[in-house]
């Protein structure tokens, strides 16, 4: 099918993915075209990138294909425009992910620190623990919600220690987490005066956190970006607010969701599942192999600053370019069977953490976590079987679920 058919094809449409991300369409477009134009019914429209080597070639020229909020952002939708989540959120600064290098590069230095092993030692311990303690009150054999009991507090509570808070507050930052992924399911953001609500609600605990941390800096994520100073300037309170939705949102959707997936994964194969059981070695591998199946994030956005040619294409100065990830992530020119789930594949690289100078900060991080709870999880549970349809999130951006029972059956 050639990409002129495909193109009435809306990859920017969340009801797209509402039965889970499109594969079967993609990979005809990207056989067919693998950078084509994809008009919308508003909007200038834009080329989605969908073969993994142009996706890696444009997240590696950051001068050429600009992530900056005064281009528009790392959104499909315009961040100058309509809001950094899509609601015209003003008291909102502008994150590191929306800025280009030079100052993308300070902002990424001020966050490292947190994850160096000498500031994170003994977070192996302590998050294999968590994984224990979860699992210890999940009921075996009998149907349960997998959210609310283990792959949402799990990274939570990871994020919730990096950033120097309480355990407990796992509940709020998760439902912070979700308005601020939710603008097109009418579940996570059921109102304006709704989300108004939960936006003051998070913008007073955040201007809190900012002066204590101020007061009283520590070694964590929070305090280092609230005492982050760039170009002789201290950060301001809004753009502490906008890296930390950052840090809320990248911290923990890309391993929530990549649990998610994978269960889902195992459940369909019970082979691969006994394979990783059997041989627990496979388990740094195949923590890469979660993440490039289930590929967590949907899209980035990036905008020409100036006339270039990508995959026999003209760009033009002012374009927008996305790039869907789950598409470069199947890619066959890359990966053998890219469909199949495979504890054993080989991974030299994927783009399920993005590419290039916006790689994701925690990405290391993220792999422990799905490395720790499928160890854990291959020690006590024979198998997975999905319940019920998953219920996803209505979204372009992310692959969530706002719901998935599963049985998990005891070894």
């Amino acid at each position: 099918m050639g990409s002129e058919a495909m193109g009435a094809i809306d990859l920017a449409d969340p009801d797209l993915y509402l039965g889970g991300v499109p594969y079967g369409a993609l990979a005809e477009l990207r056989r067919a075209d693998g950078v084509y134009w994809n008009e919308q019914a508003q909007g200038t429209g834009f080329w989605a990138v969908l073969r993994f080597d142009d996706i890696v070639a444009v997240s590696r020229q950051p001068d050429l294909f600009s992530s900056a909020y005064e281009n528009g952002g790392h959104r499909i939708f315009n961040e100058n425009e309509t809001g950094l989540a899509g609601a015209g959120e003003a008291a909102i600064g502008v994150p590191f992910i929306s800025r280009d290098p030079p100052y993308h590069t300070r902002y990424r230095a001020f966050v490292m620190p947190a994850l160096a092993p000498v500031r994170i030692a003994g977070i192996e311990e302590r998050i294999a623990a968590r994984v224990e303690s979860l699992l210890a009150d999940l009921p075996l054999d009998e149907p349960v919600d997998l959210l609310g009991r283990f792959t949402v507090p799990l990274p939570l509570l990871t994020l919730a220690e990096l950033l120097g808070l309480p355990g407990e507050m796992w509940r709020d930052l998760h439902r912070w987490t979700d308005a601020f992924i939710g603008e097109d399911d009418p579940d996570l953001r059921q109102s304006p005066e709704a989300m108004g609500a939960v936006l003051g609600e998070f913008m007073g605990f955040a201007s809190e956190l900012y002066h204590a941390r101020r007061k009283e800096p520590g070694p964590d994520i929070a305090s280092l970006l609230a005492n982050a100073v760039i170009d002789g300037k201290p950060m301001p309170l809004g753009e502490f607010v906008g890296n930390l939705v950052l840090a809320l949102v990248g911290g923990n959707e890309t391993t929530r969701n990549s649990l998610n997936h994978s269960v889902i994964a195992f459940a369909r194969d019970h082979r691969q599942w006994d394979m990783l059981r059997s041989n627990p070695d496979l388990l740094a591998g195949a923590a890469k192999e979660m993440v490039r199946h289930a590929s967590p994030v949907v899209h980035m956005r990036r905008t020409a600053t100036r006339d270039t040619e990508l995959g026999g294409k003209r760009i033009r100065a002012g374009d927008k370019v996305v790039l869907f990830y789950p598409s470069g992530n199947r890619d066959e020119a890359v990966f053998d069977a890219p469909d199949r789930f495979d504890v054993t594949r080989q991974i030299k690289a994927h783009v399920g953490f993005g590419s290039g100078t916006h790689v994701c900060v925690g990405s290391r991080l993220a792999e422990m976590q799905l490395r720790l709870a499928f160890g854990a999880l291959a020690r006590h549970v024979r198998g997975f079987e999905i319940v019920d349809d998953p219920a996803r999130v209505r979204s372009n951006f992310i692959t969530g679920f706002k719901r998935l029972e599963a049985r998990l059956v005891g070894a």
